[in-house]
């Protein structure tokens, strides 16, 4: 059999699976006419590489970048309790639970476009956090660290898709985890994109450029702004005027809570700042349906290699998923309970069969 031919296999078996994916689970699915070990030594295959990932998912892509496409970037953890540490397997802030867990810290760039009134994403990027570095912390525990920062990749790969890749897309969208002063003027200047972005409440601007050149900051929260309005303003460290937005939500429980957002886009009222970052969402599915339609942390494997590896089949089973919800006009979970509900189907049939023998 190809490799090509086995990878296919191996994505396939992850959209189509429950529990664990394993190399035994798959040979047995195909009643071991190959061997489970077939799939371990694919799965060991060193040139699964960004590169290669770029050529698996470039014709997808270039089929919905353009001129108002979105690139939305944001981090997941897989989470890994259980697993030995090692270089991508360590401990990672997780913000949605407020402390550090055990996993592989997964930074994924989401390109998104609507294609015949239709939203299509596409990953076009991603990068796993390798901590290579030990070093001993203020109370003498040793702990790891990555070489760059989150902002630095982000830069990494913001170039590698913008002037090496040659990725179509208008904006930019992240949350406050990535908005460094140099990712901004990056994105400004370099690739004259526009991003739209939340601000931290204690972020510095200034109200105007007199108050900048004066040095006169206060915090984002303090800003004499309604919600609903836009004013132009200055953020400190940033050497040109982004519009500033404040957001006001209402939550199930009826208390209410902020958000303020900046873009550099020109001319930009209220309402299309907050409609283009609520494309971010977008990404958030991703994310879900990567753990939950595409066994993006269900692989039990121990090797560095093969989990990132793993990592890589479960993106691309992600864009055969999104090619079916194109195709069928239905999202990735009613495919999947789609394929479960044949499988019941299926595994009911076997069951009055062999009574029946």
């Amino acid at each position: 059999m190809k490799r090509r031919d086995g990878f296919e296999l191996y994505t396939d078996y992850l959209i189509a699976s429950r529990g664990q994916a394993t190399s035994t689970g798959l040979s047995a699915s195909l009643d071991n006419q190959i061997p489970h070990d077939y799939f371990s030594d694919l799965l060991k295959q060193p040139d699964m590489d960004q590169k290669a990932f770029w050529k698996e998912v470039k014709s997808f892509a270039r089929s919905i970048e353009g001129e108002e496409a979105v690139l939305s970037i944001d981090d997941c953890i897989v989470h890994k309790p259980h697993s030995s540490e090692n270089d991508i397997v360590a401990y990672h802030f997780d913000h949605t639970v407020g402390k550090a867990v055990k996993g592989i810290n997964s930074l994924n760039f989401l390109l998104s476009n609507t294609v015949e009134g239709q939203t299509v994403n596409c990953p076009v990027a991603y990068e796993i956090v390798h901590k290579t570095v030990k070093y001993i912390d203020k109370n003498g525990k040793e702990k790891r660290k990555s070489e760059k920062t989150k902002n630095e990749m982000v830069l990494e790969v913001l170039h590698r898709l913008n002037f090496l890749n040659k990725l179509v897309f208008r904006y930019i969208l992240f949350d406050t985890w990535f908005t460094a002063s140099d990712t901004l003027k990056y994105i400004h200047y370099k690739l004259k994109k526009v991003f739209v972005c939340p601000l931290k409440s204690n972020r510095n601007i200034a109200m105007s450029e007199k108050d900048k050149n004066e040095g006169k900051f206060i915090h984002v929260s303090d800003a004499p702004i309604e919600s609903g309005q836009v004013k132009r303003v200055w953020v400190k460290g940033v050497d040109f005027p982004v519009t500033l937005a404040k957001q006001v939500f209402t939550n199930r429980d009826r208390s209410t809570a902020e958000q303020w957002l900046v873009t550099n886009g020109e001319n930009m009222a209220f309402e299309d700042i907050v409609a283009i970052y609520q494309k971010r969402w977008k990404v958030e599915e991703f994310h879900k349906s990567l753990k939950q339609n595409t066994m993006l942390g269900k692989s039990p494997t121990k090797m560095e290699i093969t989990q990132l590896n793993h990592i890589f089949a479960s993106m691309i089973a992600y864009i055969k998923l999104e090619k079916l919800k194109v195709k069928e006009k239905l999202n990735h979970f009613a495919i999947k309970s789609k394929l479960y509900l044949k499988m019941i189907k299926a595994a009911m049939e076997e069951l009055d069969a062999l009574r029946s023998a």
